[in-house]
């Protein structure tokens, strides 16, 4: 910073010299040439004199000229930076102010404005595809609830088809539930009001009770479960906590086909608890692995949907995560299975 103003000193000075050399220099030839012009030949005091005065009024000129110049810019860049802040207020963020040279005093405004208006935008974008993405989620249950509420007005349905219409409807209404439930959850997570309350608890007796909580759905699929879990013991929030290990085993009962395997590890690493659960299911393309933590990303949109998801259990997941300081990783092959290690310090 010292050196900075140093060389701004002597580039100030520099500049000063020049301009009062090239001043005076055009003061004693244009004094000359009037002189000899109206056939003038004073003493060399006066021409002396002449030259000196006409020089300074030379150089006073050069200044208001130069003055005047940076005023221009300065106001046309004033301009800039007020229509600039009237677009971002009217909600309109493509805004690009041109950067200035480093040695400019107001680089770092402009360069401010600029950040703010590309973080502001990819804000909005993001809500524009939130907002997107919650109206598609909506408008296909409803669409569903609809056209079979209709269905059902004919009475020439049998009964199998009226009960099949109706659990339609109800399977519907439920996932609607279910994408409101999370929407609110997400929101709240995402908050800085959400409640979070640190306890210590057996981490091992809560992933085995969680287990033994989804035993109708992995019986009814016959998969095979193989647990290893040791006695560990955390700091977080059981509540919290809880949604995440129901959330993955859900995904892997999900995602496994009949007669699958399920494998559910909890180790102590030093003053970390890592706890990895993997299945035999379809997997995760590699293109699709970076994205499984967005809100509303379906690696397999059609599968998902009916499976009833809404996209936004990984969500929670990596949120609930991230409030506890902890490490999530995924490893996944198409067709082979998928691993998801969580590391909780």
């Amino acid at each position: 910073m010292k050196r900075r103003k140093l060389f701004q000193h002597l580039y100030g000075f520099s500049m000063f010299l020049v301009m009062i050399t090239i001043s005076f220099s055009a003061s004693y030839f244009l004094t000359a040439y009037l002189l000899n012009l109206f056939s003038f030949h004073p003493s060399n005091y006066v021409q002396h004199l002449i030259t000196t005065i006409l020089g300074f009024f030379i150089f006073a000129g050069i200044g208001i000229g130069f003055s005047k110049i940076i005023r221009s810019k300065q106001r046309n860049l004033f301009q800039e930076v007020i229509d600039a802040l009237r677009s971002i207020a009217r909600g309109d963020f493509n805004v690009q102010l041109e950067t200035l040279k480093r040695d400019d005093p107001f680089k770092t405004l402009i360069d401010h404005i600029n950040h703010m208006a590309k973080q502001l935008k990819e804000m909005e974008d993001m809500r524009q595809e939130f907002i997107s993405n919650v109206s598609h989620e909506i408008q296909s249950p409803l669409t569903s609830i609809s056209g079979f509420a209709r269905a059902l007005q004919n009475d020439e349905l049998t009964s199998e088809e009226r009960s099949h219409y109706l659990n339609v409807i109800e399977t519907e209404s439920r996932r609607l539930s279910k994408l409101s439930d999370n929407l609110l959850k997400l929101t709240s997570l995402e908050s800085e009001h959400h409640p979070f309350a640190r306890k210590t608890y057996r981490l091992d007796q809560q992933l085995r009770t969680v287990i033994l909580a989804c035993e109708p759905n992995w019986v009814e699929k016959d998969l095979e479960l193989d647990v290893m879990l040791e006695k560990v013991t955390i700091s977080a929030d059981e509540d919290l906590m809880n949604q995440v290990w129901t959330n993955l085993i859900h995904n892997s009962i999900k995602f496994t086909p009949n007669s699958g395997k399920i494998r559910v590890r909890l180790t102590q690493v030093e003053d970390k608890a890592v706890i990895t659960i993997s299945d035999t299911g379809i997997g995760i393309s590699k293109k699709d692995q970076v994205h499984i933590f967005e809100r509303f990303y379906k690696a397999d949109k059609a599968r998902e949907r009916s499976k009833g998801g809404s996209g936004l259990g990984l969500s929670i997941v990596k949120k609930i995560i991230d409030m506890h300081k902890g490490i999530i990783d995924v490893e996944s092959e198409e067709g082979k299975g998928t691993t998801i290690s969580i590391t909780i310090i």
